[in-house]
């Protein structure tokens, strides 16, 4: 018998590559879905099962697995190689290899499309090993922000999920209002509860270069804090450009560096955020990074290959890039 492939790496490979080809989410997904059903198995065990009477493998990602394990190419995958490929993308499938887990998303509770068991679920199926869950805070009304009651109540059922899963965490978080005077809002006492505080602009967003960089200097030095997202505010996409928010970069990143906060790297196709000589500054300044997606529906979760690819062309150092660690490693911070 010829040496196994690694069929959990082709599969990826294919998701990869028909993302960046601009095929249909759905088409991504199932190649995505299929690789987190197999992760962390090993090859003996991938090949005693039925593949395709495993729940979230199909026929075509089955018959890639196959191939994969008699040592072959994957057909779909020799496919798509052949329309091109270079050494950056496959530094981009490495890195989204690397990643364990997502520190920004949206459920229900806030301005999400759907509930927080339906994000849990296709975290699992896309292979992560945690999601963070950051609905917004409460003066961001037309996010539907949520209370400390609110926030509260989530933390109990967050806790509740939890204790039914295996091998999974759910991390609790908050995207925290920056407010005009960099103060944030949600209790400070609530704050400290969490997991991970992602802590974000969404108001004022033309605020003066000094105000707005005073503005971010206090949240960044704000012990609560975690990560500063999307950083200039800007809108790339859509209906809704717009421009960056100005601000003392070189400050604002030599703080973060100093006080431990990490950098996003926001995946969302509309914003791109850092734009790339910012994310080369940060890289410049010693900070620490969270690539995320940012995800307001399930399908989103799949987007970290957008961020991965800004984080390759900018050389952004993958030990610097916190949800590239296990779980004890990345609470540690």
């Amino acid at each position: 018998m010829s040496e196994s492939r690694d069929p959990v790496a082709d599969l990826r490979r294919i998701a990869f590559l028909l993302e960046r080809a601009h095929e249909s989410t759905y088409r991504v997904r199932a190649f995505r879905t299929a690789a987190g059903v197999l992760r962390g198995k090993d090859i003996d065990e991938i090949r005693r099962l039925d593949l395709p009477k495993v729940k979230g493998i199909g026929e075509v990602t089955a018959r890639c697995v196959t191939e994969s394990l008699r040592g072959e190419v994957p057909e779909y995958l020799a496919r798509l190689e052949s329309a091109g490929g270079d050494e950056s993308d496959a530094a981009v499938v490495a890195l989204r290899e690397a990643l364990r887990g997502d520190c920004h998303s949206h459920t229900d509770a806030s301005d999400g499309g759907s509930p927080l068991w339906e994000m849990v679920e296709t975290a699992i199926g896309l292979g992560h090993d945690y999601l963070v869950v950051t609905d917004h805070s409460p003066r961001l009304t037309v996010a539907n922000g949520l209370s400390a009651e609110r926030l509260r109540a989530q933390l109990r059922q967050i806790a509740e999920l939890n204790a039914g899963l295996d091998g999974f965490r759910i991390l609790t978080g908050i995207e925290v209002d920056i407010l005009d005077d960099g103060a944030l809002d949600q209790q400070e006492d609530l704050l400290a509860e969490l997991d991970v505080v992602v802590a974000s602009v969404h108001s004022k967003l033309r605020m003066p270069r000094d105000e707005m960089t005073e503005r971010m200097l206090t949240a960044v030095a704000n012990p609560h804090v975690d990560v500063l997202g999307h950083c200039t505010g800007r809108m790339v996409t859509g209906r809704r450009k717009r421009p960056e928010s100005e601000f003392d970069a070189d400050a604002v990143f030599a703080a973060c560096a100093e006080n431990g906060v990490a950098v996003e790297i926001n995946s969302r196709p509309e914003r791109l955020d850092p734009p790339r000589r910012l994310l080369r500054l940060a890289v410049e300044a010693g900070c620490e990074f969270t690539l995320d997606t940012d995800a307001h529906a399930p399908g989103q979760l799949d987007w970290l290959d957008y961020g991965c690819m800004r984080a390759v062309e900018c050389e952004v150092p993958v030990e610097r890039i916190r949800n590239t660690r296990a779980l004890p490693e990345l609470l540690a911070r």
